[in-house]
């Protein structure tokens, strides 16, 4: 009886810790893989784009305008140095353009290679870019400026898209360098597999 009392108390333990171990504490992680369907946009190379790119990657995606004064630069300052710390990873960084009609694939591949050359701009067809980030619940506004110029509100949130391109998290500012190199190191192998 006293084998059996200590063999379950230890099997409760491990099954404890080992369900502590495999949920990550940094993020909001969904609790099945969401598909984010057909898309076609143009990227910063001015190539076509759409969810067979996803495949193979593990994919950080983040909405924003190269014209954006703070949030984006700060943003994808950032995600240069998680990028660094991941650098044996199979990510890829794409920066969705919230402004198609400034954002032409030429000015994302100039604005983008001022932080890492390797982060993907993406643009393209105002619908094409409205149902994506509607998929994502991104919101997105354009606001006119008493002095006649443009600015564009926008979440700003990381997605993180697994090996076959479907959302399996979100990260919400303030973002952590350290936690969201961590978070890609741990859970890697398993996204990708999985994908």
């Amino acid at each position: 009886m006293v084998c059996l009392g200590a063999g379950f108390a230890g099997y409760r333990l491990a099954a404890v810790r080992y369900s502590r171990a495999s949920v990550p504490t940094y993020g909001t992680w969904l609790p099945q893989p969401r598909a984010l369907g057909r898309f076609a946009l143009i990227d910063s190379r001015g190539r076509s784009f759409d969810q067979n790119d996803l495949s193979g990657h593990l994919t950080l995606m983040y909405f924003g305008y190269t014209r954006c004064a703070d949030e984006c630069p700060d943003t994808l300052a950032l995600l240069a140095r998680v990028a660094q710390r991941v650098a044996r990873l199979p990510l890829q960084v794409l920066f969705v353009s919230v402004d198609p009609r400034h954002d032409t694939p030429a000015v994302l591949a100039r604005y983008l290679a001022r932080f890492n050359p390797s982060f993907i701009g993406l643009t393209g067809a105002p619908g094409q870019l409205g149902r994506l980030s509607a998929r994502l619940g991104v919101a997105r506004g354009k606001l006119v400026l008493p002095g006649g110029g443009t600015t564009f509100e926008h979440t700003v949130a990381l997605f993180l898209l697994d090996g076959r391109g479907r959302e399996v998290a979100v990260f919400t500012a303030p973002f952590s360098v350290r936690r969201l190199a961590a978070v890609l190191r741990n859970r890697a192998e398993r996204l990708l597999v999985l994908g």
